[in-house]
């Protein structure tokens, strides 16, 4: 989406071309039937301006707009109550702009093409200027991610298709830590994207039950031919409500996290989980619990904070720390003296 602006200005809050079609429009539905010349001539603009916005009436705003042979004019061939506009507050056309900066996550994808013409299509319907004082807008707002999930843009195109349709489809996939790959026959349900990276949700008819696979693992796809029906009990939500990324497990567990003063503001300032509550602590720290049905993942995340979280329960968890730091602490080099 362009806006045509100069660096540093102030976009001017004239809209020609809108307002130019208006004037068309209403001198076209008082039945003076108006051609190009005359138009041109009270608008103070080309001929070729004026064709340029009736062909944008007629083929864009879907106007019943024709020419009248014998009038030499243009006229409605039926009854045209208000003058079709996208209304746009400033608000909104920000937030656009910002939900197209957001759009790089989705770049190489088979989401990229339609986001992108659905934008295009946006922009195409505003007028030529708009009002907004965005100066340099494009320096002050962007996103990043530290890592990039790899995709084969093939497999993921399969899979996106393959998961609209409802189609079947055979997969080569290798698991982590593995060299060899299986095969599995996997009826697509859903494509997530959680935290930037992808996801497929999908029953797996090997295990016979519903599987999570990561594309970038997806070595070789196919479709078998078959369809299949998605069960209306199917909800990704539900799946993953209880648990603390997309692992999700049988157990129940209460997890009961305690962080050092000094990463407590990083715990405060987000929304890990939707059961998490947060209790202070008197020497600055922070408590936080948890409602999970997984503790893979929770284990891993409280590894990441550096001996800067402990856990109080469940007492399973506090083990599976102890063991992975210890693993971590022989499998690294002795330090020098």
């Amino acid at each position: 989406m362009r806006l045509r602006q100069k660096p540093g200005a102030v976009l001017p809050r004239s809209r020609p071309p809108l307002e130019r079609m208006l004037r068309i429009h209403r001198a076209i539905q008082s039945g003076a039937y108006p051609n190009a010349s005359k138009l041109a001539v009270e608008l103070e603009v080309s001929a070729k301006s004026v064709h340029r916005d009736l062909e944008f009436m007629r083929d864009r705003l879907e106007l019943p707009l024709a020419y009248h042979p014998q009038r030499f004019g243009y006229y409605y061939t039926q009854e045209v109550g208000s003058f079709p506009t996208l209304q746009i507050t400033e608000g909104e056309l920000f937030a656009l702009l910002v939900a197209e900066k957001a759009l790089q996550q989705y770049r190489g994808t088979t989401f990229e093409r339609p986001l992108l013409s659905a934008f295009k299509k946006m922009a195409a319907s505003l007028p030529d200027t708009v009002s907004l004082n965005l100066a340099e807008w494009d320096q002050t707002i962007s996103f990043r991610r530290s890592a990039e999930p790899i995709l084969d843009l093939a497999v993921f195109d399969a899979l996106a298709r393959a998961t609209a349709r409802r189609y079947q489809l055979r997969l080569r996939y290798r698991k982590p830590g593995r060299r060899e790959a299986e095969t599995r026959v996997v009826d697509p349900y859903h494509l997530a994207n959680i935290n930037g990276e992808w996801y497929l949700f999908a029953h797996d008819h090997l295990r016979r039950e519903l599987r999570t696979f990561v594309p970038s693992r997806i070595l070789a796809v196919e479709p078998t031919g078959k369809a299949f029906a998605r069960p209306r009990r199917f909800s990704l939500e539900k799946r993953l409500r209880d648990s603390f990324g997309v692992h999700s497990g049988q157990g129940e567990y209460r997890v009961v996290l305690r962080f050092a003063e000094l990463v407590a503001d990083y715990i405060r300032e987000k929304r890990w989980h939707p059961s998490q509550e947060l209790r202070e602590l008197k020497d600055g720290g922070l408590e936080l619990r948890l409602q999970l049905s997984s503790l893979v993942e929770i284990r891993r995340w409280v590894l990441g904070w550096g001996g800067q979280a402990v856990v109080v329960e469940p007492p399973e968890l506090a083990e599976s720390v102890r063991q992975a730091a210890e693993a971590i602490l022989a499998n690294s080099p002795a330090a020098p003296r």
